[in-house]
């Protein structure tokens, strides 16, 4: 093995073992459950709001916590990680386990809110713990696979995303179905059953996950490495300041798209309810009959979106070898962005389902193609921190969509969610347009055999 002179930053050069798409997919299996979890906060948090009597123009501030936490949290999960090693634990798992505890305990309490900042309270630690498990899973792909296999690893957990978020949104409308009534708070029964089966889902298949898949010892130099970067919390902050300062000029580039594409699937989550009661049901009234089931049939368009990115996300890996990932990713943005354009003028519900595809397509993209661009520019030694500042340059962009949207909304698409939609539209257009202006890195010797023999796992 091989460092650079400088330990702190050193890049470790390694042969690792060609994983078997089995092995893939387990190591993996635990993004089925944190995604369940982002899945429901996609779909039915904003609908509890209103429940609770939310107005829709405090949606976007009262969704703060989820670029917040990311903010805070995935850097320093991101830094802490990468300076981590246990024998008996490992370097990655002891945060996955954390999250996933954290993300059942509040899946289970939930349903139980009886008022706004106790939904919003939830909402914060909920979110805490989905990034304290999500984010050393990117870098987990990294430690574990080879540059050949990369691209496989980083879309099986889009995969496992769509198959995530695809359980969520179906089982909110199943329960819908089976379950009435609701408490004196005003929170419909089958949210129960759906935050429930979450709860399960999210400690499952994580534990599947660490049970299946060892990680790879550190070697000597590399525990040595490790050792030379203990710190406090102000040494992350400095990492992480410093990582930023030296970041790959590709990585810049990419901050520009995912300012676009973030802050336009924040507007998508948040709105998607209220824009199919209003041109579905004609109602934009929170708790009336056809509030409820543009709700649900919300869980079956997001459902049906998720399966069609579970769907294509392998294709894409082979696509993207042939074309560039760049390239894939563009028309990917643009496929959701015609859709999206469309979807708001629909009154008839079966029909949403064609225009959606192509953001089903995209979140695939989005979930996976652009961290085929990143790690070939990130050193092996700070997988974790400059995962932690990707997923920076997803949460700046949903914060000030949480500081900027409502004021939009309220003054420029005259709280129409139907507006809101067709932004979202826009925005995803302006993505991959930017989308353009990045430089592909080169493909390594060890991707080219990949791509000579993409049978081999």
């Amino acid at each position: 093995m091989s460092t650079s002179a400088n330990p702190q930053h050193a890049t470790a050069v390694r042969q690792k073992p060609l994983m078997s798409m089995r092995q893939i997919l387990l190591m993996n299996l635990g993004f089925l459950g944190i995604q369940y979890s982002f899945g429901m906060q996609q779909t039915a948090v904003n609908p509890i709001f209103q429940f609770l009597h939310a107005s829709p123009d405090s949606l976007p501030i009262l969704n703060l916590a989820g670029p917040m936490t990311g903010l805070l949290i995935q850097p320093l999960i991101g830094a802490w990680s990468d300076r981590t090693w246990s024998p008996k634990w490992g370097r990655r798992k002891p945060f996955f386990i954390v999250g996933a505890v954290g993300c059942s305990v509040c899946l289970f309490l939930f349903p139980f809110v009886t008022a706004i900042w106790m939904a919003v309270l939830l909402l914060w630690l909920l979110d805490a713990s989905n990034n304290t498990a999500m984010e050393p899973y990117r870098a987990f792909i990294a430690d574990k696979l080879p540059a050949s296999q990369l691209g496989k690893g980083f879309l099986a957990q889009s995969f496992f995303t769509g198959i995530g978020i695809t359980l969520a949104n179906v089982s909110l409308f199943v329960f819908e179905k089976l379950l009435g009534g609701m408490t004196d708070a005003g929170i419909p029964y089958w949210v129960f059953g759906a935050f429930m089966l979450g709860s399960v889902c999210s400690i499952a298949s994580v534990l599947v996950s660490i049970l299946t898949t060892p990680e790879i010892p550190p070697t000597p130099e590399e525990l040595a490495a490790i050792k030379n970067r203990q710190g406090g919390v102000g040494r992350f902050f400095k990492e992480i300041f410093e990582a930023i300062v030296e970041m790959p000029v590709a990585l810049r580039k990419l901050a520009l798209v995912y300012l676009f594409q973030w802050y336009g699937m924040n507007c998508y989550w948040q709105f998607v309810t209220p824009s199919i009661a209003k041109s579905v049901w004609h109602t934009t009234v929170a708790g009336s009959p056809g509030f409820s089931e543009a709700t649900g049939w919300t869980g079956l368009i997001n459902g049906w979106y998720n399966i069609v990115t579970f769907t294509c996300a392998f294709s894409l890996v082979s696509i993207a070898r042939r074309r560039g990932a760049k390239f894939v990713h563009m028309g990917c943005l643009l496929l959701a962005a015609v859709g999206l354009v469309i979807f708001p003028h629909l009154s008839n519900k079966y029909l949403l389902f064609i225009p959606i595809i192509g953001l089903g397509i995209a979140w695939a993209s989005i979930m996976g193609v652009p961290y085929i661009i990143a790690v070939r520019v990130i050193p092996s030694a700070r997988y974790g921190v400059y995962m932690g500042i990707i997923n920076m340059m997803i949460v700046i962009p949903m914060l000030i969509q949480s500081f900027s949207f409502g004021w939009i909304y309220k003054h420029l698409l005259d709280n129409n969610a139907n507006n809101a939609i067709t932004a979202t539209g826009a925005l995803l257009a302006c993505a991959a347009l930017a989308v353009t202006w990045i430089k592909e890195p080169p493909i390594t010797p060890d991707i080219e055999a990949a791509v000579a023999a993409p049978g081999e796992y």
